[in-house]
């Protein structure tokens, strides 16, 4: 199965990339081990402040399919 990742802002600046096709293992992957494992690839000590969304709907977990958009986005301010 295959998912792409988007970076957002501070995150992308750290991989260096604003998006890439990640390659995962089974018919579905769960979205905060595919987390996990991007996080780790990158060296990010942050996980819990980063929001994630799947298919452009904020997600915090679940389970990912193939051709599904993931997107991890940095923390922000509003007012």
């Amino acid at each position: 199965m295959t998912v792409t990742i988007k970076y957002f802002g501070s995150i992308a600046e750290k991989t260096g990339t604003k998006e890439e096709a990640v390659t995962l293992d089974g018919e579905e992957y769960d979205l905060e081990a595919l987390k996990q494992r991007c996080f780790s690839k990158y060296g990010f000590s942050e996980m819990e402040s980063v929001k994630t969304a799947v298919n452009q709907s904020i997600e915090s977990s679940g389970m990912l399919k193939d051709g599904d958009e993931v997107a991890f986005l940095p923390p922000f301010a509003g007012g």
